[in-house]
């Protein structure tokens, strides 16, 4: 595990709390199912955070980062000791990074369009409401 900078990559803006947890899973050499056994969930719950669809409590994130030697802070944010971010510390080619790099860009692009497409479903839905009543 590693204290530089890796909020890029795995930034509020960049990843997902689920994606975090996967990459320091993964970082642990561990299966979801060796996790979920260690945690004392079953493994569904463990799929349902990592796949962003739920959240675990207070008391088992605190567990997660220990388990997982992550901070709790980087877990929930992607600021403070997590792991490497991809092709970090491996020498990779020139062309694999620029893939990397434009894979982390279309997913910023991503996420800001799905955060429109939110605001745009929200206004629609006030919208015939309004029109409704």
């Amino acid at each position: 595990m590693m204290d530089d900078d890796t909020s890029g990559w795995y930034g509020a803006d960049s990843a997902t709390f689920g994606d975090r947890l996967a990459a320091a899973r993964e970082a642990a050499e561990m299966t979801q199912g060796e996790l979920a056994k260690r945690l004392g969930v079953k493994l569904s719950t463990l799929r349902g955070w990592e796949n962003d669809l739920s959240e675990p409590r207070a008391n088992r994130l605190q567990m997660l980062s220990g388990l997982l030697s992550v901070s709790l802070s980087w877990l929930l944010t992607g600021e403070g000791d997590g792991v490497q971010a991809p092709g970090e510390g491996a020498d990779l080619p020139g062309d694999v990074m620029a893939i990397l790099a434009e894979l982390r860009e279309l997913r910023t692009d991503l996420d800001a369009k799905v955060d429109r497409l939110g605001v745009l479903e929200k206004r629609l839905r006030t919208k015939l409401k309004e029109d409704a009543g």
